[in-house]
């Protein structure tokens, strides 16, 4: 087995240097829109950076950002990206709940990515992934840049993937996400359906994408849930106040719909079950902090703090759960679909992580009224 390090998940940057001859049609554009634009994956702000460190030159001479390139220029940009990616398979277990030639269906646990990214380079759901289809060899990709708009949590995919896996070979892409038809957050556990070739792929993806699949959760959130049964819609788009975060928002967002239903009252938090009818990041627990039940945990949306504040030997308890738990309580607990080969509907279901089970437990046995 291939060893690997923290360190080595967050690599040094290394610098690249672009050189570029201005086509003769080029209409008058400042410097930093034109890079932006021809780099691939460059960001406003690598570039931006590269430009007040000096390391633009028309023509050889240091430029500003409000330079306007022309017909003819000789543009030279000396940029820092992060270095290739490397697909390294791993020996890590899997909690694999089915399997045929086709795909597989897994239950990751939280803690995991999904996908290698900045940070997060190994020890992720496709290493693991990799070495369970027989891969040995490093696969080396383009690196995604860490301050670009892709996102871990977003639902759908369309990249290319691992091709036939009997001959071991990757499609010839930047693709650092063999198999992936959806995600799941780092710290969500629950099921996910990998493809192994891309026909199935291909199958699996427009389903998610017509919304035909079924996916529910189970998540504790903060507060008593009033209603047994509710209905949340609003538009999500990227939060004004941070652009890693989301929000619901009146303008600039996208359609989501979330059902949800409570399961069983905590005193101080409820355990409620979840129907996904849109698949946008962060959809459940940006839609339970807009309804003032945050997700028990979520350290981006407030939820890692104490929102109870009542009864003093409550509060306790809450605090107590909070240490125990170290993540958000959000557990994706079933997953249907129509088999893309067998053309029959499969579901499953998966039990609650131990982080939940002990944190229901811990409130179960309390004797306060």
């Amino acid at each position: 087995m291939m060893e690997s390090s923290d360190k080595n998940n967050y690599p040094d940057y290394i610098e690249k240097e672009f050189k570029f001859i201005v086509a003769k049609g080029q209409n008058p554009e400042r410097v930093d829109n034109y890079l932006t634009k021809y780099i691939y994956n460059a960001t406003r702000n690598r570039v931006q950076k590269a430009i007040d460190d000096g390391n633009v030159t028309i023509n050889g001479k240091v430029v500003k950002s409000s330079r306007k390139v022309q017909p003819n220029d000789e543009i030279i940009c000396k940029i820092m990206k992060a270095p290739p990616i490397e697909l390294l398979p791993e020996s890590i277990p899997l909690d694999i709940l089915y399997e045929d030639d086709y795909l597989l269906v897994v239950n990751k646990p939280a803690f995991m990515c999904t996908h290698p990214g900045f940070g997060h380079r190994y020890g992720t759901l496709v290493n693991a992934i990799l070495y369970h289809f027989g891969l040995r060899q490093v696969l080396q990709y383009e690196s995604i840049d860490e301050d670009s708009e892709d996102d871990e949590n977003s639902d759908e995919l369309d990249e290319p993937f691992l091709d036939n896996i009997d001959e071991g070979e990757i499609f010839a892409s930047d693709s650092v996400r063999p198999g992936i038809v959806h995600r799941l957050d780092k710290d969500t556990s629950g099921l996910l359906v990998i493809a192994k070739n891309p026909e199935v792929h291909a199958k699996l993806s427009a389903q998610f994408a017509a919304r035909t699949t079924e996916r529910e959760y189970n998540a504790i959130v903060w507060g008593d849930v009033k209603e047994e049964y509710g209905v949340i819609e609003g538009d999500i788009g990227r939060s004004s106040k941070d652009r890693k975060l989301f929000a619901v928002v009146k303008k600039g967002g996208k359609f989501a719909k979330t059902e949800y239903w409570v399961v069983k009252r905590l005193k101080f938090a409820t355990l409620v079950k979840l129907k996904l009818h849109t698949g946008r990041t962060h959809q459940i627990r940006v839609h339970l902090n807009h309804i003032k039940h945050t997700v028990f945990g979520d350290t981006a949306y407030g939820g890692a703090q104490n929102l109870y504040n009542g009864r003093p030997e409550l509060n306790n308890i809450a605090n107590k759960c909070l240490k125990l738990v170290k993540r958000q309580m959000l557990h994706a607990r079933t997953l249907g679909f129509k088999h893309p080969v067998i053309n029959e509907f499969m579901r499953f279901d998966s039990d609650l992580p131990e982080d939940f089970i002990k944190v229901l437990s811990i409130v179960e046995s309390l004797n306060i009224e």
